[in-house]
C-alpha cells in the first residue's frame, strides 16, 4: 500500500523501476492457480488543487507565504492586541479584500478544473464482463478491464489494442489533444488476437501483459503479452508504442476496437505529461520584493526615530505627565522597555501604509486583464490554421519587454516545415524535376529531365527505395473494393519529409499505393503493381539519424533500404561510392535544402534468419529494450551500397528575415539551435539575415577541431584565438555591447553538438577547465550564434548556461516541436509556434503564436508597453502611499486604484506602429531600466517633496486657527482632511499628466474617482453613523470647503506639488523639439 501511494505521489518521475503484470479481463490465466487481484490506482483524473475541506486552510497558507500578506497580517494582529493610534480596520479590511479576491479567483479556477474532471470521470464507457457489454462511468475502469471504444470516441485510459473491426487488426488514431498532430496514426493488434472481434470471443481470452511502470514519454512503451490456451504453452508477443492507445486520443476511420486497460487515472501518459511546470518569476516581481525590503527598512527607521523622539520629549516631567492627563497607577508600574516596544509597534502601525497592500491585487488584475490584448490582437491571427495567439500564463507579460537573448529553432520556426521535393542524385547524376503537380497528378511528357542519366536499373532501385523506406500511410477512404485510384491518393505521416519524398518518387513514375495484409504496394512506371512483404521496420530516432525497412520481393529476395543524414549513412557504405554523392549533398546543403542519403543492401536468407531472431529477441526484452534494439540495428545497417541522395526544400517563413533584423536592431542577441547539419543551417541563417554578408564567422565544429590529433588542444587554441580577436574589437571599456555592434565589425559563431559536449565535459586539467568561461566570453561578443547538430537536452543546456551569466540576462526560447520543449521550459519566457510538428511546444509554452513573424510585435510593441505600464504602476503605488480609518482604508482601494489600473491597461506612451517600425526604442527599457535605482530615487524624492509641501503648506495656513469669517477655530481633523484632499487630487492629477493616450475609460476613472472622493467625504461626514463609537469626521468636510482660504490653499499646494513634474514635461518637450530641428537641419545638409 505504501509503495502504491509512493508511486502515485511520484507520478511525474520519468524513470520507474520494475514492471507490472496485467491480467486481461481480470481473469486468472490458469484455473489451477489462485488469482490475487492486484491493486492499481482508479481511473479518476484529478487536475484540481483543492477540495471542499482543505480549500480554506491550504489557500490561506499559500497566500500568507507572500511576504506582503504576511506583513499586513502581523500589523493587523498588532493593532488588535496593542493600543495603537489607528483602528485594526485600516489594515484588516484591505488585507481581507486582497485575500478574499485572490481566494475567489483561485477557487473559481479550481472549480472549473473540478467541473472538467467530472465531465471526463463521469463519461459513459462500455466494459466487457462475463461476455456482456456493461455500461459504466469512466472512473470505474480498473486495470485489466477490456474496454470497447467506437468510432470518434476518445480512449478513456491507456489501452493495449487487442482487436478491431478490420481484418488485419489495425485502427487509426489521432492524437491532436496530446501533441496537436491531427494526422491519423496506425496502431496494430498482435496477430494472435486480431480474430477476437466478438464479445464472447474476447471475453474467453486468457492472457497476461508484462509491461513497464507508467512513464511520461508519449512515444515509448515496452511490454510483452503472454497468451494462454488449453493445449499449448503460452505464446509471447512483444508490445511497443504501435500497440498502445493513449488516453485522450481519438479513434478515427475504424468502427470499433477492443483494448485492455494497462494504465489508468493519474498513471496514464496524458496525466503524467500534464504535471505542473516550474514557477517563473519576472524581473518586475523581483524588483517589487526589493522595493518592499527598502520601504520596510524605511518604516522601521521611522518608527525607531519617532519612538526615540517621543521619549526625548517626555524626558521633561511636564511633557511626560501634564496636569490634564495624569497617568494611572498601572501605567506608572509598566516596565519601561515593554512600553517602548509597544510604542515602537504603534508607530509601525501608524506608518504602515507606505507599503501598499492593494498593489498586489492591482498588479494581478493588470496582468490578467492585460493578457487579453495579446489574444485579441488581429495581427496575430493566421487564416491558414484559423487561430490567433494564445496566452498560457499572464505572469510574464512585462518580461516580454526585457528580453536579452532569443533562442530559436530552425525547422518549422524560421522555416515553413512544408517540404517540397526539389531534386535527387543517383550515382552522382543529378535529376531536377521541372514537372508541375496539379491536384496530385504529375504533368510530364515522358521521363523527367536529367543530366547524365544513371543506369535504368539503378534509377528504379532508387525510386523503389523512396516508395518503400518510410512510415507513410494512405488514407483508408481511398481504397474501394481493393482497387486504388492512384490519382486520388492522400498521404499521411508524422513527418512532412517522408510525404515529400513519396510524392517526389511519384513525379518520377513510381507511386506508393498503400499497405495491404502486410504487403507494401507500389505502382511502377509501367502502371504495374509490385508487392513487397514488409518484414521489419527499423524506426528513425534522433541518435541514429536514419531509418530502414527490410522487405521481401515477389521473387524471394530480401532487401534492406536505408535513408538518413549523410553523417549517419556515409560511414556505413562503400568508400568509393561516397565521393560522387557527397559533392551533390554539400552543394544542396549550401543552397539551404534538407538532404537525405539513400542506401540498400541484399540480405542472404541465412543472414536474415539470424537478423530476424535478434530483432525478435530485442523486441521481446522488457529491460533495456531500446539499447538492445539499437545494437541490433547497428549490426544490420552495415556494408550497404549508396544509391543516391534527395534534396527537399523547407521554405523560409514569411517575414522571418525582417523579424530577425528587427530583433537585432532592438539590441537582442539571436541564437539558432537546430538539429540540422551545419551547411543547411548556415545557408538558412544567411537567408533569414541572422548572418550578414559582412559578418565574420568563427567556427567551432568537428571539422575545424579534427585538424589536430588532440581535439582538446586544438579546441583550446581556437577558443584563445577567437577571444583575443574579439577583445581587440570590443575592449572592456565598451559600456554597451548593444550599441557597439553597430560601430564595429559584426561576428557570428557556429558550433556543433559534439564540440559543445567537448566544452561542457572537458577534462579538469589546468589547460581545459576554463573552456566554458572562454566560450561564454566569445558568445557574449558575437551578435549571432548558430548551434547545429543539437540534441534537445543540449538546447536546454545552452539556455541554462546563458541564464547563469553575470547579470542574469533574460532569455526567450521559441520553437514548434516536441524537441524544443526542454529549452522552452528552461528559458525565462517560452514561446510555442502552432506548427506542423505537433502542439507539444505550444502546450508547454508561456505564449503561443502561429508564426515566427509575430514575435516582432509581441516583443517590440506588446512587451514594451506591458513593461512601461507595470513599471509605472509599481512606482506609482510606492509613490502615493494617513488619518481617519475609513479614509485610510478607502485610499488605496477606491480613491486611487482605478485610475492607475486603467492607465496600466490602456496607456500607449508611444504609438504601436512607431514601436514596431523603430526597434531601437526597445533598448531604452532593457535591463529593467524603469525600476532601477535612479527612477526609484526620483519617485521617492517626488513623494518626499510632495509630502513636505502638503504638511508644511497646510501647517503655515493653520498659524491662524480661525479660518472662517465667524471666527470658528479649526482642529486637527480639519488639518488632516485638508492634507488628505490635496494628496488625493495631487496623485490623481499626476497620473493625468503622465497619461499620453486618452480614452473615455481614462476620463471616466480619473475624473470619476475625484468626484467619488468628494461624494464619499460629504456622505461619510454628513450622517451620524450608529455603529461608530465616536464620529470625529462629522460635518468636517462640508465645513472645511466653506472657507475661501482653504480653497486657495488646496489649489496652490496642488500646483506647487506638481511643479517638478510639469517642469520635467516642459523640458522634455523642448529637448524633443530641438532634436527634431537638429535632425531636419542635418538631413537637409
Amino acid at each position: 500500500m505504501f509503495r502504491r501511494s509512493f508511486n502515485r505521489f511520484c507520478a511525474g518521475e520519468e524513470k520507474r523501476v520494475g514492471t507490472r503484470t496485467v491480467f486481461v479481463g481480470n481473469h486468472p490465466v490458469s484455473e489451477t492457480e489462485a488469482y490475487i487481484a492486484q491493486k492499481f490506482c482508479d481511473n479518476r483524473i484529478i487536475s484540481s488543487k483543492y477540495t471542499l475541506w482543505n480549500f480554506l486552510p491550504k489557500n490561506l497558507f499559500e497566500q500568507f507565504r507572500r511576504i506582503a500578506n504576511f506583513y499586513f497580517l502581523i500589523i493587523f494582529l498588532i493593532q488588535v492586541t496593542v493600543d495603537t493610534p489607528t483602528s485594526p480596520i485600516t489594515s484588516g479590511l484591505p488585507l481581507f479584500f486582497v485575500i478574499t479576491v485572490t481566494a475567489i479567483k483561485q477557487g473559481y479556477e479550481d472549480w472549473l478544473r473540478h467541473r472538467a474532471d467530472n465531465e471526463v470521470n463521469k463519461s459513459t464507457v462500455y466494459i466487457i464482463e462475463n461476455a456482456k457489454r456493461v455500461k459504466k462511468e469512466s472512473e470505474k475502469i480498473k486495470v485489466g478491464d477490456i474496454v470497447e471504444v467506437q468510432a470518434d470516441e476518445t480512449f478513456p485510459c491507456d489501452l493495449i489494442l487487442l482487436s478491431s473491426c478490420t481484418v488485419d487488426g489495425t485502427c487509426y488514431v489521432t492524437t491532436a489533444s496530446l501533441d496537436g498532430e491531427s494526422n491519423c496514426k496506425t496502431h496494430y493488434a498482435v496477430r494472435d488476437t486480431i480474430e477476437l472481434r466478438t464479445v464472447e470471443s474476447i471475453d474467453n481470452l486468457r492472457a497476461a501483459i508484462e509491461c513497464e511502470q507508467p512513464q511520461s514519454d508519449l512515444y515509448k512503451f515496452v511490454g510483452r503479452i503472454n497468451i494462454y490456451s488449453n493445449s499449448l504453452e503460452a505464446v509471447a508477443r512483444s508490445l511497443g508504442p504501435e500497440n498502445l492507445l493513449l488516453k485522450g486520443a481519438t479513434l478515427k476511420n475504424t468502427k470499433k476496437i477492443y483494448g485492455v486497460a494497462v494504465y489508468t487515472g493519474m498513471e496514464t501518459k496524458m496525466a503524467l505529461n500534464y504535471q505542473g511546470k516550474s514557477q517563473k518569476r519576472s524581473a518586475v516581481e523581483k524588483s517589487i520584493n526589493a522595493f518592499l525590503i527598502v520601504y520596510l527598512f524605511i518604516l522601521l527607521t521611522k518608527a525607531a526615530i519617532c519612538t526615540t523622539l517621543k521619549y526625548v520629549w517626555q524626558s521633561t516631567p511636564y511633557n511626560d505627565e501634564p496636569w490634564y492627563n495624569q497617568k494611572t497607577q498601572k501605567e506608572r508600574e509598566t516596565w519601561k522597555v515593554l512600553k517602548m516596544f509597544t510604542d515602537f509597534l504603534s508607530f509601525m502601525v501608524l506608518f504602515n501604509f507606505i507599503i501598499p497592500v492593494s498593489m498586489y491585487v492591482t498588479v494581478e488584475m493588470q496582468k490578467f486583464l492585460g493578457s487579453f490584448f495579446i489574444s485579441w490582437d488581429n495581427d496575430f491571427y493566421d487564416e491558414e490554421i484559423n487561430e490567433g495567439a494564445l496566452v498560457n500564463t499572464s505572469d510574464l507579460n512585462e518580461e516580454l519587454g526585457q528580453v536579452d537573448y532569443v533562442f530559436t529553432d530552425k525547422t518549422g520556426t524560421l522555416t515553413e516545415n512544408s517540404m517540397e521535393f526539389i531534386e535527387c542524385c543517383i550515382d552522382g547524376h543529378k535529376y531536377k524535376g521541372v514537372a508541375q503537380e496539379t491536384d496530385g497528378l504529375s504533368q510530364t511528357d515522358g521521363p523527367l529531365p536529367y543530366l547524365d542519366r544513371a543506369d535504368k536499373n539503378r534509377e528504379e532501385l532508387f525510386l523503389r527505395a523512396l516508395c518503400l523506406c518510410h512510415t507513410v500511410e494512405v488514407k483508408p477512404n481511398d481504397t474501394v473494393d481493393g482497387v486504388t485510384e492512384s490519382s486520388e491518393l492522400t498521404y499521411m505521416s508524422s513527418s512532412p519529409d517522408e510525404i515529400a519524398l513519396v510524392k517526389g518518387a511519384k513525379k518520377y513514375g513510381f507511386t506508393f499505393v498503400g499497405v495491404q495484409n502486410g504487403y507494401m504496394r507500389v505502382e511502377n512506371q509501367r502502371k504495374e503493381i509490385e508487392e513487397y512483404e514488409l518484414l521489419h521496420t527499423l524506426n528513425f530516432d534522433s541518435v541514429r539519424r536514419r531509418m530502414s525497412v527490410i522487405v521481401k520481393t515477389q521473387s524471394g529476395d530480401i532487401l534492406l533500404f536505408c535513408k538518413g543524414a549523410d553523417s549517419a549513412v556515409f560511414p556505413r557504405v562503400q568508400n568509393h561510392e561516397i565521393d560522387l554523392i557527397k559533392v551533390h549533398v554539400e552543394h544542396n546543403a549550401m543552397e539551404g535544402y534538407r538532404t537525405l542519403c539513400i542506401a540498400f543492401k541484399e540480405i542472404a536468407p541465412d543472414d536474415y534468419e539470424r537478423v530476424n531472431r535478434q530483432l525478435i529477441e530485442a523486441k521481446m526484452a522488457l529491460q533495456d529494450r531500446e539499447e538492445k534494439m539499437e545494437k541490433v540495428f547497428d549490426e544490420i545497417e552495415t556494408d550497404m551500397h549508396l544509391i543516391g541522395a534527395t534534396a527537399v526544400e523547407d521554405k523560409l517563413q514569411d517575414q522571418a528575415a525582417e523579424t530577425i533584423e528587427a530583433l537585432h536592431a532592438a539590441g537582442l542577441k539571436v541564437w539558432v539551435l537546430t538539429g540540422d547539419k551545419m551547411e543547411t543551417a548556415k545557408s538558412t541563417c544567411y537567408a533569414c539575415r541572422l548572418f550578414q554578408t559582412n559578418t565574420e564567422l568563427l567556427e567551432l565544429t568537428t571539422k575545424t577541431i579534427e585538424e589536430s590529433e588532440r581535439k582538446e588542444d586544438r579546441l583550446h587554441e581556437l577558443l584563445t584565438e577567437y577571444r583575443k580577436k574579439l577583445l581587440r574589437e570590443f575592449p572592456k571599456s565598451t559600456r554597451s555591447l548593444k550599441k557597439a555592434w553597430t560601430e564595429h565589425q559584426e561576428y557570428g559563431l557556429i558550433i556543433d553538438g559534439s564540440t559543445l559536449s567537448l566544452i561542457l565535459n572537458s577534462s579538469q586539467d589546468s589547460g581545459s577547465n576554463n573552456y566554458k568561461s572562454i566560450f561564454l566570453q566569445i558568445c557574449m561578443k558575437c551578435t549571432a550564434v548558430l548551434c547545429c547538430r543539437m540534441a534537445p537536452l543540449q538546447k536546454a543546456q545552452i539556455v541554462r548556461m546563458v541564464k547563469n551569466l553575470k547579470g542574469s540576462p533574460i532569455t526567450l526560447s521559441i520553437g514548434d516541436g516536441a524537441n524544443d520543449v526542454s529549452m522552452i521550459l528552461e528559458s525565462h519566457v517560452g514561446i510555442g509556434i502552432k506548427g506542423k510538428e505537433g502542439r507539444q511546444a505550444s502546450r508547454n509554452s508561456d505564449y503561443a503564436v502561429p508564426k515566427f513573424k509575430h514575435l516582432k510585435k509581441l516583443l517590440l510593441a506588446h512587451g514594451h508597453l506591458y513593461y512601461v505600464r507595470i513599471a509605472h504602476l509599481v512606482q506609482y503605488f510606492f509613490y502615493k502611499p494617513l488619518y481617519d480609518a475609513a479614509y485610510l482604508t478607502m485610499y488605496n482601494i477606491c480613491f486611487t486604484s482605478l485610475p492607475i489600473l486603467a492607465y496600466s491597461l490602456l496607456e500607449q506612451h508611444i504609438n504601436i506602429d512607431t514601436l514596431t517600425s523603430d526597434p531601437r526604442l526597445y533598448m531604452k527599457i532593457s535591463g529593467n531600466a524603469m525600476l532601477q535605482l535612479g527612477p526609484f530615487l526620483y519617485w521617492t524624492f517626488l513623494a518626499a517633496f510632495e509630502g513636505t509641501v502638503f504638511f508644511f503648506g497646510t501647517y503655515f495656513l493653520f498659524q491662524t486657527t480661525s479660518l472662517d469669517e465667524n471666527g470658528k477655530v479649526y482642529g486637527n481633523w480639519t488639518f488632516g482632511t485638508i492634507i488628505f484632499t490635496i494628496l488625493v487630487f495631487t496623485v490623481t492629477l499626476k497620473l493625468a499628466l503622465d497619461t499620453r493616450f486618452w480614452t473615455w475609460i481614462n476620463h471616466l476613472v480619473i475624473w470619476g474617482s475625484l468626484a467619488f472622493y468628494v461624494f464619499f467625504s460629504f456622505f461619510w461626514g454628513g450622517i451620524i453613523w450608529p455603529f461608530l463609537k465616536q464620529q470625529r469626521m462629522y460635518f468636517i468636510f462640508a465645513q472645511m470647503l466653506s472657507s475661501v482660504s482653504i480653497w486657495l490653499t488646496i489649489i496652490l499646494l496642488i500646483f506647487v506639488s506638481l511643479s517638478p513634474e510639469m517642469l520635467r514635461i516642459v523640458l522634455r518637450s523642448v529637448r524633443r523639439r530641438s532634436t527634431r530641428v537638429h535632425h531636419l537641419i542635418s538631413s537637409s545638409a
